[in-house]
């Protein structure tokens, strides 16, 4: 039953240039090309990459925090209420004016004790500096790793400089030892963050990062199997550039050091508007759309692969619209503006009026100036990869 599915998904038409099959990329003695089976190592791999993620956070982030000063919010707890936690526990959101006064009654309290409890209890949920720190902390470890290793992977590649590389020999292009680690360290990286995705922090753009992984995971998917490899290490490459700045960013929001986290976000937002909107577009999508079809006729492989790259450049687009803004209220206000790509969960918004907001607006928490942000609230911030990827 299984065969026929699989005869039509491996069709040569679907995977490679006209004029080539599944016979011309068998592996030799001398000659190794990118095989399918390769990314079930990925999952290992992946497994390993969470308990060393466990182990950066637990061993090294949280010591780190404490030795550098990490303060925690102040949080007060909600008094026990069977009534209203059974509401939260079923609902996990704060409840209606109908649902207030519905609950006022049943507990006995006034509808405003109402409103308070819930937002005391949303409060409680809500993640602790300290997490949020150990997270960018293992994310900001692994982006510069990935970043040194590409420049070490790719520095001596032609096809690092040259557009046109990227399609000498295609598809029976050799698969390098190199390139492989390269993109088993990112596909494992990328099937972590899917695995711990329940219990990462949740920020606003939660569903972005969703499409975001999943793109990421069948680019790098698709890009192997079909040797693709050329064009996906450059973007694998451009996408590392700004992320580690981010994480960076934010390990220095989360500790107040505003002076360093300003200059760093400014940085960041060069980099990422440079690589995002600038370098991919001409480095990676005019490439795969033009210069290779200097050789190859379009055929299925082709307008899978640029769909793809499409949709990344337009995640890339939604986040470039929200650091704009950012740095345009930076220099408006001289600060960074509170809950933009949130690095805050719904209960942060909620807590800065007092009661739900509707719809994903950001709270405005005013020193005085009504156009300004205070400086206490934390930089709200995506990168991957990414792109990301």
């Amino acid at each position: 039953m299984l065969t026929p599915l699989r005869n039509w998904f491996w069709q040569d038409q679907y995977w490679l240039p006209p004029g080539f099959t599944w016979e011309d990329m068998k592996e030799t003695g001398e000659t190794r090309y990118p095989q399918p089976w390769h990314l079930l190592l990925s999952i290992p791999f992946a497994l390993v990459m969470v308990g060393f993620r466990i182990v950066i956070e637990r061993a090294v982030a949280v010591p780190l925090s404490r030795k550098m000063g990490l303060k925690e919010r102040a949080c007060r707890k909600a008094s026990p209420n069977p009534t209203l936690e059974a509401f939260y526990t079923r609902h996990r959101k704060s409840p209606s004016k109908e649902e207030i006064q519905n609950l006022a009654k049943r507990s006995d309290l006034q509808p405003r004790q109402v409103e308070r409890w819930f937002r005391f209890r949303h409060n409680q949920d809500r993640p602790s500096l300290t997490k949020k720190f150990c997270e960018a902390s293992w994310r900001f470890v692994f982006y510069f790793t990935s970043f040194v290793t590409g420049i070490t992977v790719l520095y001596d590649k032609p096809w690092f400089w040259d557009n046109r590389a990227c399609w000498a020999g295609y598809p029976q292009q050799p698969l390098l030892y190199s390139v492989f680690a390269y993109y088993m360290l990112q596909l494992s990286f990328y099937s972590s963050l899917v695995i711990t995705l329940p219990f990462d922090v949740k920020r606003k753009d939660f569903h972005e990062q969703i499409v975001h992984h999943a793109v990421t995971i069948f680019l790098i998917t698709f890009s192997y199997c079909a040797n693709y490899l050329r064009i996906g290490t450059l973007v694998i490459f451009i996408h590392d550039i700004a992320d580690c700045i981010l994480e960076l960013t934010k390990l220095f929001n989360y500790l107040k050091w505003r002076w360093i986290c300003d200059t760093l976000f400014l940085l960041f937002s060069c980099m990422f508007l440079f690589t995002r909107l600038v370098v991919f577009p001409y480095k990676v999508l005019y490439n795969t759309y033009y210069y290779s079809m200097e050789l190859y006729q379009p055929f299925f492989g082709y307008y899978l692969m640029n769909a793809l790259l499409m949709i990344l450049q337009l995640l890339h687009v939604f986040w470039s619209c929200l650091i704009v803004h950012m740095v345009l209220r930076f220099f408006k206000c001289g600060t960074m503006e509170r809950d933009l790509r949130s690095d805050s969960e719904e209960s942060d918004t909620e807590e800065a009026h007092g009661g739900p907001r509707k719809g994903n607006a950001a709270p405005p928490l005013l020193n005085g100036n009504s156009n300004c942000i205070d400086k206490d609230p934390s930089l709200q911030l995506n990168g991957r990869n990414l792109p990301a990827r």
